[in-house]
């Protein structure tokens, strides 16, 4: 990437600062690594399930929610070009630590619920496909397994690089574009039945306690999933600080990563749906898009594309698994939390503690809950962020930079801060039981709070930067 130009700047108490080594063509290929990752791989399936031989159309709609909010990222990344992210924003704009505190925690939760889903998509089709089929009391006991293994990379301390990034999200290319290659010869060859793009699921999802039309309420439910599969862009700002000219150079790269993205994933569901029938789709669950490719081409090599899928799942899990054990160890380190979460191993020099807690909680939740389920919830965890992120963005307005930056669109933060709340509520269909968790892992949130508060005191400020390093 012949792009990247390192710079360093000045930073706080005229010490140096992170170098700036990141050019526009590498942030576009971090975002879209960000982007890329277990739900494509893993609930094609499900979503298929909920809205019928339409697959295309959730991703669609998720895209356009999640482009809109991006504007917003956008303008706040541009005004504040620092390492932070939704907690510096919301702090920026309301000024309640609590609110802060609780947006870093949501923020945190999401990445416990990402990598339990992958996790559960390990355990599924596609491990069974490498190593032949598991008898059902097995599966629990492998994705346990996962997440322990990932809770020791962990512990190990892994030494993460944009530049790796760039192999990584290669290889998670790698397999879509077998998808998109294959399948799409398969089309063009007349395999399939494109009548079914049309088609919509007539029954609404199981629990839903709304009664709105059938084919809406499909959809609805069905966009509120794959919305999971649009997020990571979010993540990229905390780049800002090691990001060439961040003002200038995050507008186009987000935005081109984002299209580039949503299009990989809208024709690998197009020809998912025309090529194998929706009830297909469902019954192969995670390993979904491995249907497609042995459908396509039955002569390749299922093993392959299963292993990829598992790299896939793999990436996506240890990335959030290390975010979360971060910012609860950023949490205490400012804090705003029992002090304990920040013990770090003498040797090993990795947030120990934070990390058997976040690794406790995620295998809680896969012996709780499904990889629908899990995937779910993390879309309303974002989506309740990203509502608070595009209502602080009109906020902000208030209080001029000194620097000229990206604005979004008059009207943008609002439609995506109504669309966002829409999704994360129970009008989109979302089960009850979703409610029930999140609620139980954001009030653990508030009882550290409150512990910490009786024993240390009140906190009235600290700095949300310093949340996740």
């Amino acid at each position: 990437m012949t792009d990247d130009t390192a710079t360093t700047t000045d930073g706080p108490g005229g010490g140096t600062s992170l170098a700036r080594a990141i050019g526009p063509k590498l942030l576009v290929f971090f975002i879209i690594g960000d982007i890329l990752g277990t739900t494509i791989y893993a609930l094609t399936g499900t979503v298929s399930e909920r809205v019928g031989g339409a697959l295309w159309l959730p991703f669609l709609l998720a895209f356009v929610v999640a482009f809109m909010t991006a504007f917003s990222y956008l303008e706040l990344v541009g005004k504040y070009p620092a390492a932070a992210g939704a907690a510096l924003y919301t702090n920026r704009a309301f000024r309640r630590p609590f609110l802060t505190f609780l947006v870093a925690f949501t923020v945190m939760c999401s990445g416990i619920t990402s990598a339990a889903s992958a996790a559960q998509a390990f355990g599924g089709r596609n491990l069974e496909t490498i190593v032949g089929d598991l008898p059902g009391w097995v599966t629990p006991l492998v994705v346990v397994a996962f997440l322990v293994m990932l809770a020791v990379i962990n512990f190990r301390g892994v030494g993460e690089s944009v530049r790796i990034n760039v192999v990584l999200t290669s290889i998670e290319l790698l397999g879509l574009l077998i998808v998109i290659v294959l399948g799409g010869y398969a089309v063009l060859s007349g395999l399939g039945e494109p009548s079914r793009l049309t088609e919509f699921a007539t029954s609404a999802p199981e629990s839903s306690i709304f009664s709105e039309p059938a084919v809406l309420l499909a959809i609805s439910s069905a966009t509120a999933l794959a919305f999971f599969a649009m997020v990571g862009f979010e993540d990229s700002v905390n780049m800002a600080e090691e990001t060439v000219d961040p003002p200038k150079t995050f507008p186009r790269a987000m935005l081109v990563a984002m299209a580039v993205t949503a299009t990989v994933y809208l024709v690998v569901a197009l020809i998912a749906s025309t090529l194998v029938p929706t009830e297909q789709l469902a019954e192969a669950e995670s390993g979904a898009l491995l249907r497609v490719v042995q459908t396509a081409s039955p002569a390749f090599p299922a093993i392959v594309f299963a292993a990829i899928t598992l790299f896939a799942v793999t990436n996506t899990a240890l990335i959030n698994m290390m975010m979360a054990s971060r910012l609860l160890y950023g949490m205490a380190n400012e804090r705003i939390i029992p002090n304990v979460f920040g013990k770090v191993h003498p040797n090993r020099r990795t947030p120990w503690f934070a990390i058997v807690v976040t690794s406790a909680l995620a295998i809680v939740l896969v012996l709780l809950l499904d990889i629908s389920e899990l995937g779910s919830m993390t879309s309303l965890l974002l989506l309740v962020v990203f509502t608070i992120v595009n209502v602080a963005v009109l906020v902000l307005r208030r209080e001029p930079a000194d620097h000229p930056h990206f604005k979004a669109p008059a009207g943008i933060p609002v439609v995506a801060a109504v669309l966002c709340a829409f999704l994360a509520s129970p009008f989109s269909g979302r089960p009850p039981k979703e409610y029930l968790f999140a609620a139980v892992l954001i009030g653990l949130g508030v009882l550290l709070w409150a512990v910490n508060r009786a024993v240390v005191g009140r906190v009235d400020e600290f700095d949300p930067s310093r949340l996740g390093k």
